[in-house]
């Protein structure tokens, strides 16, 4: 793939990723020429990655142990080149407003969704070098004030830790970027509440829902040498949600109540 440079022959791992997301983009980086190394905590990804040059390992990203195994492996199978990239995918959500979430459901989120995404940068920013690249996976839910308060919270968070690593290892040349999905049809949002799913559609301009390859697309494009330039950046992948600001769903009711008044 012509779009992103410098990935063939290059390591690159990807938390995450038996599903959804995380496997659309490993595989989109496997077509790339990437050796991928794909993880997450299911024992078995979902994902087909047979002929493909995804390993799939299993990782608990929040166990700091797991991501010091995960280091020695790559040491030993990188042969001194550098690791090109991370992407700190894995994350969970937890639908509980703010008077009602219990301790440890908001403890379990924020250390899979922030915790994780540290540890594995604490991990894995020594194997880089220049011209590396971190990308971390945010949400629209970290721009805005979405009811989830853990989920909210913990990609809030991982906004600060993003530009605290573009400014730490910069000097390096490494980069660290962070993409905001919007609503992506992936088998995390599919439980989520058909209300939820129709206010959504209200409220973006496209007015559809994302694709999970859509989100790795740019993922790409950031672990990429097409954006050696990029690092501090918050891009969101959300057909305009955050941008509109809701205000798409106040021009239609607008249109909708002027349309019934003069017929």
């Amino acid at each position: 793939m012509s779009g992103y440079p410098g990935l063939s022959g290059r390591t690159i791992v990807v938390t995450g990723a038996a599903r959804g997301q995380g496997a659309a983009a490993a595989l989109m980086l496997a077509g790339a020429g990437a050796r991928v190394v794909a993880t997450d905590v299911a024992a078995e990804p979902a994902a087909d990655f047979s002929d493909t040059s995804v390993e799939y390992r299993r990782l608990d990203v929040a166990n700091e142990g797991g991501w010091g195994d995960l280091a020695a492996f790559l040491r030993a199978t990188l042969g001194g080149v550098p690791l090109k990239g991370l992407l700190n995918n894995a994350g969970i959500t937890h639908r509980s407003r703010l008077g009602r979430i219990e301790r440890s459901d908001w403890d379990r989120v924020l250390a899979v969704n922030v915790t994780g995404a540290m540890l594995g940068i604490q991990a894995l920013a020594p194997l880089m070098g220049d011209g590396s690249s971190i990308v971390n996976v945010g949400s629209s839910a970290g721009l805005t004030g979405h009811y989830p308060a853990a989920y909210t919270t913990s990609k809030w968070a991982l906004r600060g830790l993003t530009h605290v690593a573009a400014t730490e290892y910069g000097p390096r040349g490494i980069r660290a970027n962070i993409i905001h999905p919007g609503f992506i049809e992936t088998e995390m949002t599919a439980g989520a509440p058909a209300a939820m799913r129709r206010s959504q559609l209200e409220l973006t301009p496209l007015e559809r829902l994302g694709q999970a390859d859509e989100v790795a697309a740019v993922a790409a494009f950031l672990l990429s040498d097409a954006a050696s330039y990029m690092s501090g950046a918050e891009i969101p992948v959300d057909g305009a949600f955050t941008s509109s600001a809701g205000a798409k769903y106040m021009a239609d009711r607008i249109a909708s109540e002027g349309a019934a008044a003069g017929s």
